[in-house]
């Protein structure tokens, strides 16, 4: 449930750091390179409970890093002439490369925990087997989106490369919801309240997500149908990959 407070305090922290974000976006990488190390050395040294309560919902459940992902997503669900669109495109390069940095502690941390277990023992639960399974996947496809994102990769891309290999960023978005689903859905059938909380805040937020992005596919399509005249070509960002990215 703390993702309810979590989401919309980074939704606000983006738009009015946004200058910032574009003007010194290795500053940001920096901090969140610094929160992940904060969080892995926290294992070997005593931190007050306060700053490792906030470290536990930040960076092990890693709700920062999904709540920069989702606001990077949704930013392409927006119609690209409106006064948002314009304001936030401009960083979603850089807010997916400080959620990739984010993620990584939370991959790290759990590869090293589960990793060994399903290596040595058949008998673990089944949804913990497929979980691990579905994180496999998203960590190759975090690396590719997180690689393809930094601006001297999509310099030595072509456009129509870098395109499909964002696209892969539908994928991944579909796979953090099931990799959640099989996490929360044990504690969620057996009565948890807690876990039954937040896989319906998830289930609204990616079902919210599927909607406006079908929404605009279909007023795409519509515009796509129209006279040339009276379309304007608008370039591309980070995940949004139906029109053509300009590096």
């Amino acid at each position: 449930m703390n993702f309810l407070l979590t989401f919309p305090t980074t939704c606000a922290a983006v738009y009015l750091l946004r200058k910032p974000i574009k003007r010194w976006p290795v500053v940001f990488y920096l901090c969140a390179i610094a929160l992940d190390t904060l969080y892995l050395v926290s294992g070997f040294i005593v931190l007050p409970r306060w700053l490792w309560g906030i470290l536990v919902e930040l960076v092990q459940r890693c709700e920062l890093a999904l709540a920069l992902f989702a606001i990077v997503m949704l930013i392409g669900c927006l119609d690209s002439t409106s006064r948002l669109h314009r304001r936030l495109s401009p960083i979603r390069g850089e807010l997916s490369i400080i959620a990739w940095i984010l993620a990584m502690s939370h991959v790290t941390v759990y590869a090293v925990s589960y990793l060994p277990r399903l290596l040595s023992t058949n008998n673990l639960d089944e949804n913990i087997v497929v979980s691990m399974a579905v994180a496999l996947i998203l960590l190759a496809l975090l690396t590719v989106l997180g690689i393809t994102s930094l601006n001297v990769v999509k310099r030595i891309m072509t456009a129509t490369t870098w395109n499909r290999a964002q696209r892969l960023s539908y994928v991944f978005f579909g796979l953090v919801f099931c990799h959640l689903a099989f996490i929360l859905a044990p504690a969620a059938l057996h009565g948890g309240i807690a876990a039954q909380r937040s896989l319906l805040v998830y289930t609204a937020l990616f079902g919210a997500y599927t909607i406006l992005r079908i929404a605009k596919a279909i007023g795409n399509g519509h515009a796509r149908r129209q006279p040339r005249v009276t379309q304007v070509h608008q370039p591309d960002c980070l995940f949004d990959p139906d029109e053509k990215a300009t590096a």
